[in-house]
């Protein structure tokens, strides 16, 4: 049986990801956390956030400084509501728990915008599957994993 760390790993590789996966001391649920735990800027975080948008899942990769402008991303992707989505929700998407989503490894492709933010930091970190374990990348690189579109998506 495969986990969601496995299944991360698998797609860090596909896509040539060389730097590994990092398994922190202790879960880092929130960006705070997560920064504190590495030692980075808060809005080095990448954090993996599944919305549902009019009942489809969309995928913000969102610098842990900003709160996502809901308004702004449903405006973007051409839908009446963008809205949180539920722990269930998120997990039929991505096949991973709140708390430690990735931007890759999931059962399907996911419609994906990643936060232009993040191309102020040379590296970010985002996580790997499990609340415990992130990797480090780009913004390029995050864009060309997920195949997303560049967007400020802070409010």
């Amino acid at each position: 049986m495969t986990t969601a760390l496995d299944r991360v790993r698998a797609a860090l590789t596909l896509y040539g990801h060389s730097e590994g996966i990092t398994e922190l001391t202790a879960p880092a649920p929130t960006a705070v956390a997560a920064a504190e735990l590495l030692g980075c800027p808060v809005g080095a975080i990448a954090n993996s956030l599944v919305f549902e948008a009019d009942g489809v899942p969309l995928l913000i990769v969102a610098s842990g400084g900003h709160r996502v402008d809901v308004k702004k991303a449903a405006a973007h992707v051409g839908v009446r509501k963008v809205r949180r989505a539920t722990p269930e929700f998120v997990f039929e998407a991505t096949g991973q728990e709140v708390g430690g989503v990735a931007p890759v490894g999931h059962p399907a492709p996911l419609r994906t915008l990643v936060d232009t933010a993040l191309a102020g930091h040379d590296r970010v970190w985002a996580g790997a599957g499990l609340p415990h374990t992130m990797f480090p990348t780009t913004f390029e690189e995050l864009l060309a994993m997920t195949e997303g579109e560049a967007l400020s998506v802070g409010a």
